[in-house]
């Protein structure tokens, strides 16, 4: 009986020892190496000079009757617009971005507000890739009978134009960057490992007409408008084996 006892346990104790070799580990061992790396932030700036200009002018009526207003900024929008053409711009540049119609009211202390009349408003936009032709188009669609302008803005038509160059600024940041915490640490930088991008413009603020401006005569003389540069931001993140 004992001796039964005992092959059985010595049975027992092989199977479990060769059941347990074969049993691959529950936690996983990689070489430190692998996990070493770093992932850094680079920027890289590019000046552009801006090829396209855009700008909003708009006519402003008033009348005690709301048709006597329409008719009147009717007219003068068609004006204005007229003006543009005549001026270079073409049919394809000109849109209307804003067509509104406020009640004036009059308000008394104690009483109901009494409409004193409506206010309409026909504001168009023009956008052009010439920036030499800003001022004298400007210029006609004030003398035409805009009493409102705003939103003067110059852009780079092609924003691909100076990205490679800025690009290349971007990932010589990002390395420089890398090397010094790399230093810092006693290390050095390998190769990139992995790289992702993305680019935003920031252009400089243009000089813009006063909002809301009047014109009592017309001037023959153009409105002065200056193009300046325009900055273009590109960043990339990067990431950089440890040496």
């Amino acid at each position: 009986m004992k001796n039964s006892m005992l092959i059985a346990m010595m049975f027992t104790t092989v199977v479990c020892a060769e059941m347990g070799a074969q049993t691959p580990p529950t936690t996983s061992v990689y070489p430190v190496s692998a996990m070493e790396t770093i992932t850094v932030v680079g920027t890289g700036k590019v000046k552009t000079t801006p090829d396209r200009v855009s700008f909003t002018a708009g006519v402003e009526t008033t009348s005690p009757r709301v048709d006597d207003a329409v008719r009147d900024n009717n007219a003068k929008t068609a004006q204005v617009i007229s003006a543009l053409k005549t001026a270079g711009a073409r049919p394809e540049e000109i849109r209307t971005s804003n067509f509104s119609i406020y009640p004036q009211y009059d308000y008394q202390e104690g009483r109901r507000p009494r409409i004193l009349g409506y206010q309409v408003t026909n504001s168009v936009t023009v956008t052009r890739e010439k920036i030499e032709d800003a001022g004298r188009i400007l210029q006609a669609a004030v003398n035409a009978g805009v009493n409102q302008a705003s939103g003067l803005t110059f852009s780079v038509s092609d924003p691909a134009r100076g990205r490679d160059d800025g690009l290349r600024r971007a990932f010589v940041d990002a390395r420089a960057k890398a090397q010094t915490l790399a230093e810092a640490a006693g290390r050095r930088v390998g190769r990139a490992v992995a790289i992702w991008e993305g680019s935003q413009m920031q252009p400089y603020p243009p000089p813009m007409p006063n909002r809301g401006m009047m014109m009592e005569s017309k001037v023959s003389q153009d409105v002065p408008v200056e193009a300046g540069q325009e900055e273009m931001t590109f960043t990339i993140n990067v990431t950089f084996n440890l040496m």
